[in-house]
């Protein structure tokens, strides 16, 4: 359900929604900017620039007006915190999506503010949530999508099964171009090489099945990678943390 505001709401409003495993919103804009925090589950998001995905505990910001469609990755318990232009500016939030790490004190406002009993105490808990919103940490968890429409229908198909094992070359030909006019292309539409695209696609994937509950092995086989090993290596060195603490961390984090 997509929510509507009218002129007497705060300029920050906190909604919570269940959601199953499987559930899609199809693409759509909100006309307030939509901070996204998924309590439990994990979640996926498209639009026309990229794909980004929130692991549990984290929660992404799509600016308002931005076209954008949700797949959910197990069942999702969300709190949405819709802020109008004044709060974004003041949470100093860009004109573009981002992922961001979610405080201790931010999942005590966002619970807050849904159980406050008095309009003063709303906006009051409103207030220290915009400002805590702010000094939240941006995570690399997107990748951008050309805007070419060839590029775009490999870049399609890659993510319907991304793995590590796709090449260069077969991207090319999913392109109907030469390996070198696919690499140029890419680079410029993209600002990354094929190879950085293709991981980081694949660490995305990584974090999604993990918070599903796959194991480290199952993960990176089917994604590719030659060994639990490497994975992990690579896990480690883009994400900062190995990916069994990366989920110990967000098991502890469900439990505040």
């Amino acid at each position: 359900m997509i929510p509507t505001f009218d002129l007497n709401d705060p300029h920050a409003v906190v909604t919570l929604r269940d959601y199953p495993c499987g559930t899609v919103f199809e693409r759509h804009t909100h006309p307030r900017g939509q901070f996204a925090y998924a309590s439990t589950g994990a979640l996926k998001m498209f639009t026309d620039l990229g794909n980004w995905v929130v692991p549990p505990q984290r929660a992404i910001w799509v600016p308002g007006g931005v076209p954008h469609e949700m797949h959910m990755r197990g069942d999702v318990v969300m709190l949405n915190t819709y802020l109008d232009d004044e709060a974004a500016g003041r949470a100093g939030l860009q004109a573009r999506c981002q992922v961001f790490e979610v405080s201790p004190l931010l999942r005590h406002l966002l619970e807050a503010a849904l159980t406050a009993t008095s309009d003063i105490r709303r906006r009051c808990v409103l207030t220290l949530l915009v400002d805590e919103i702010g000094a939240m940490s941006e995570l690399p968890l997107s990748a951008p999508l050309p805007a070419e429409s060839r590029l775009m229908a490999a870049c399609q198909r890659f993510l319907d099964a991304p793995t590590q094992t796709i090449s260069l070359d077969d991207m090319a030909q999913w392109s109907n171009m030469s390996r070198r006019t696919f690499t140029r292309h890419f680079h410029q539409s993209t600002g990354m090489t094929f190879v950085a695209w293709r991981q980081q696609v694949c660490l995305l994937e990584a974090t999604a099945r993990l918070s599903q509950g796959a194991s480290i092995t199952e993960v990176a086989f089917a994604l590719g990678f030659s060994s639990p090993s490497a994975f992990t290596a690579v896990f480690r060195r883009n994400l900062g943390d190995s990916p069994a603490r990366y989920l110990a961390k967000s098991r502890a984090a469900s439990m505040f």
